[in-house]
Formats: C-alpha cells, sequence, structure tokens
C-alpha cells in the first residue's frame, strides 16, 4: 500500500526542512511526498530541492491560496491513501506511517487518524496543548468532536466520492470537508492512541482575533450545511479546545 503525504508551501523557508526530514525518516518505505509550492519568493523552493530524494515530487506554480494548494497536491498523488504534512508540522518520531498502513491494513477502514501534540514554534520539545482526541462515533459530531486534521489519512476513494476541499471557505475547509466525509458519506475511522503529529502554535486560524471570529464563522456555515446542528455545536466544538490545555501526554512520546 502506497502512503501519498501532501505538504502545501509558500515562503517557509524557516520550517519546511523540518518537515521534509521527519518525513523522509519514516521507516515505512512505500510512501511518496507531494510537495506543492505556490511560488515561493524566498529560498524555500531551493531548500525543497536540495532535500528531495527518490520519492519526492516537487511542483511549483502559483495558487490561489492554501486549499487550492492541498487541492492541486492531492490531484498529483499516486499513493492509495493520502495525508497532509503542514510546512511547520513535523512527524512525531519515524514510525509513524507505518502504524498508519498497519490499520488500513483492515480493508473495512476508509481513514485513521490518533493525536496531535501542539508545540511551540521555536522550541518543538515544548508542548502547549495535548489533542487526545479518542474513538469516533457518529454522535460526536453534534458534539462539537473531529479528528485532528494533520493527522488525518484517507483512501482515495473518499477524495474521489465526496470530493477535495471547498475553496470557498478561507480558514475552516478542512472541518466543512471532515464533516462531509463523516456526515454524508459516513465513511469508517481507525483511531491510533499515540502522538502522530507536532504542530507548531501561532497558525493562520490563530493569528488575530479578527481570523479567530472568521473561522468561527466559517465553522458555523460548515456544521449547518452539512447538517450537523449549530451554534450549541460550535460552541462546545470550542470548549473542547480548553481542555486540551490540561491533559497531559501519556504515550511517552
Amino acid at each position: 500500500m502506497k502512503i501519498s503525504v501532501v505538504t502545501a508551501v509558500y515562503n517557509r523557508v524557516d520550517m519546511i526542512r523540518a518537515a521534509i526530514d521527519s518525513v523522509q525518516a519514516q521507516t515505512y518505505a512505500n510512501i511518496e511526498h507531494v510537495i506543492q509550492d505556490g511560488g515561493s519568493r524566498d529560498a524555500t523552493l531551493e531548500i525543497v530541492r536540495a532535500a528531495a530524494n527518490d520519492k519526492t515530487v516537487v511542483i511549483s506554480e502559483r495558487d490561489h491560496g492554501l486549499y487550492d494548494a492541498i487541492n492541486r497536491g492531492i490531484r498529483n498523488t499516486t499513493g492509495d491513501v493520502v495525508g497532509l504534512m503542514h510546512s511547520d508540522d513535523m512527524f512525531a518520531g519515524p514510525d509513524v506511517l507505518a502504524k498508519v498502513a498497519a490499520a488500513f491494513k483492515d480493508p473495512a477502514v476508509d481513514g485513521v487518524y490518533g493525536d496531535l501534540q501542539y508545540v511551540a514554534a521555536d522550541n518543538p520539545s515544548r508542548i502547549i496543548r495535548h489533542w487526545r482526541s479518542k474513538g469516533y462515533t457518529p454522535e460526536k459530531l453534534k458534539q462539537g468532536w473531529m479528528p485532528p486534521h494533520p493527522t488525518l489519512y484517507l483512501r482515495r476513494h473518499v477524495f474521489d466520492t465526496y470530493g477535495l476541499y471547498d475553496t470557498n471557505f478561507q480558514i475552516a475547509a478542512d472541518y466543512d470537508a471532515v464533516l462531509r466525509y463523516l456526515a454524508h458519506g459516513k465513511i469508517s475511522l481507525a483511531y491510533i492512541p499515540d502522538v502522530l503529529v507536532k504542530m507548531r502554535v501561532g497558525g493562520e486560524s490563530n493569528r488575530s482575533l479578527e481570523r479567530i471570529m472568521q473561522k468561527s464563522r466559517e465553522d458555523l456555515k460548515a456544521i449547518r450545511r452539512n447538517g450537523v446542528g449549530g451554534i450549541g455545536v460550535l460552541t462546545q466544538k470550542n470548549l473542547r479546545k480548553l481542555v486540551q490545555f490540561f491533559v497531559k501526554d501519556t504515550t511517552g512520546q
């Protein structure tokens, strides 16, 4: 089974190498890393090309934002399973994709996810929040639940059947897509109770009060359009984030 990892990147000269290194350090051999560069104006592309190996596919072209870049990257993959590695994230260890592949040995599983750690941008060993996602049941969608998107891997047929990311969203297209796959597609998920990805804090959706408000508006739009509920679901979703600051990592990673 081939696993494709997609990285959309634009002007990330300071962090892209760590993301690439974490993919190349994986012990699972049958992978490809599609790096979709949006026409970076700094030295990002030079770093990407210098770090590329025989499992790396590099495309550089102008796009219309993050989700358009991700969609382009997914279309350029050839794997049976596809997941994302954001340009400022990294795998929690070298065996992450091996664990993902093992979970997909069950043919009934459409998607696999695990836990996520938010870490300091300048010190990935310092944990800010721990997102322990736990197992999925359909009822949880109405309680504001979603899997940590950077840990989610899906079989190709999920994208082929239910579509890619809606680029009308600027911040919450990932939440909308997850709700579409789960609420409408009713896909089957398997949970890996380990930290799979370390995500640096300071992302696009949280960089200002205006962006946080826009994120909430887009989340509510996604909730309503996918028939999951309304403002109550959004409230529960946001409250779940507060709990993450008090959860201890017991995985040893």
